[in-house]
């Protein structure tokens, strides 16, 4: 079936933002048995291996999700089953492209929870790609958030011949969840956000002053919109329906090999991609396909510091000539970014960390063995939000 998707536009450069690229211009990450709930294992520290043993197990992604829905369910409208039973028609096709998504919608998820997002807005994706990194073409949309140039530059995704911040995955999908939430901030109301994702946010407030909020029910406000931006909100819920209730699909949702849990590795200098491969002893196409962001064959440190691998082959990317002496690991700076503080006789442990772009309050404290909470605490912090350059202690914990 034909998708047309075209996303916002930003304030700055137009009327709004639009999600698909087929609206106007002005318009804007098995067989059919029980699923084991899986363990998700939190990024491997900056520590010895021994050390991963201090990670505590969570939740799976789907229980997560399904914690944090907070739109219409399966039988707010006969749309939203239609369109669940139209995704899951082919339930060997959904599992199997689900399967494929999984990684990169667990990382997603990650980042949804940071911003306090609608578990929704993680399938998002989901609607706009099937989480495909599409590559750019022509100044059409690109990423799995099918990001329009102008968009990217607007929301400081770096986009030119060498390097576009629409296939970073950390990069885009930081700065999607970071619009999501400043629009429900302003409207209140994730289904009048997914309108402002979709239509643009200046359209979404023309219909707050024509015809008010609306209220909980009906599932879709009753509003003049164009038909695209209603079924963009019909299919994030349809495919959240699905997540909800698989059963009722006949489908069952995969689970996430902790092998192929992505994790963020840091790069200190530029390198040619077959060196980075072969550093991660996996091919060259494997590593450009979760790092599309590089158009060339050079990796540029200076555009992202950092590669999103397979955990299976991070612990041999961490081995390489790359990441000796003294680089760190998954989500955690380069020792030159982290304060160190020591008297003598000690070694030196660090006692601060100088938060980097991309990085998350969850990441830092599990990098130095800590809960979330106890870095919270440590530093007086009464939310997740985080900022570059800002210095963290991640000293012992009383």
């Amino acid at each position: 079936m034909r998708r047309r998707y075209r996303h916002f536009l930003p304030a700055a450069v137009s009327l709004g933002l639009a999600a698909c690229a087929g609206l106007p211009s002005q318009q804007r990450h098995q067989p059919p048995t029980p699923t084991p709930a899986p363990t998700v294992v939190a990024p491997t520290p900056n520590t010895a291996p021994a050390a991963a043993a201090a990670v505590v197990p969570v939740k799976n992604v789907w229980d997560k999700l399904r914690d944090s829905f907070a739109m219409p369910d399966c039988d707010s409208d006969p749309e939203v089953l239609d369109w669940a039973r139209k995704f899951t028609r082919n339930p060997t096709h959904f599992e199997q492209t689900l399967r494929t998504a999984l990684p990169r919608l667990s990382y997603v998820q990650q980042v949804a929870a940071q911003y306090d997002v609608a578990g929704e807005f993680v399938l998002l994706p989901w609607v706009e790609s099937r989480f495909r990194p599409v590559p750019p073409h022509h100044g059409r949309p690109a990423g799995m958030w099918q990001i329009m140039p102008i968009t990217a530059a607007a929301m400081g995704l770096r986009v030119d011949r060498h390097y576009d911040g629409r296939l970073d995955l950390p990069a885009a999908t930081h700065a999607v969840m970071k619009l999501l939430r400043r629009y429900q901030d302003e409207f209140g109301d994730w289904r009048v956000t997914d309108y402002a994702y979709n239509a643009g946010e200046f359209s979404v407030r023309g219909m707050i002053r024509r015809h008010g909020m609306p209220p909980a029910l009906p599932a879709f406000p009753d509003w003049p919109v164009r038909w695209t931006t209603r079924e963009h909100l019909t299919k994030l819920l349809a495919m959240a329906c699905v997540v909800r209730e698989p059963g009722r699909f006949h489908v069952s949702l995969p689970t996430l090999p902790d092998a192929q849990r992505l994790v963020k590795m840091p790069v200190t200098s530029s390198m040619p991609l077959a060196k980075a491969a072969e550093h991660a002893g996996m091919s060259v196409d494997a590593l450009k396909h979760l790092n599309g962001a590089f158009r060339g064959n050079m990796i540029d440190a200076d555009a992202a510091d950092y590669l999103m691998l397979p955990s299976s082959h991070a612990q041999q990317y961490r081995q390489s000539p790359s990441m000796q002496p003294d680089q760190g690991t998954s989500d955690d700076p380069p020792t030159p970014m982290a304060q160190v503080s020591h008297t003598a006789g000690e070694s030196a442990v660090p006692t601060t960390h100088t938060v980097r772009r991309g990085e998350s309050l969850w990441q830092i404290a599990h990098s130095y063995s800590m809960t979330p909470d106890q870095l919270r605490h440590l530093n007086h912090l009464h939310g997740n939000t985080i900022h570059p350059g800002q210095l963290l202690h991640v000293g012992s914990f009383d």
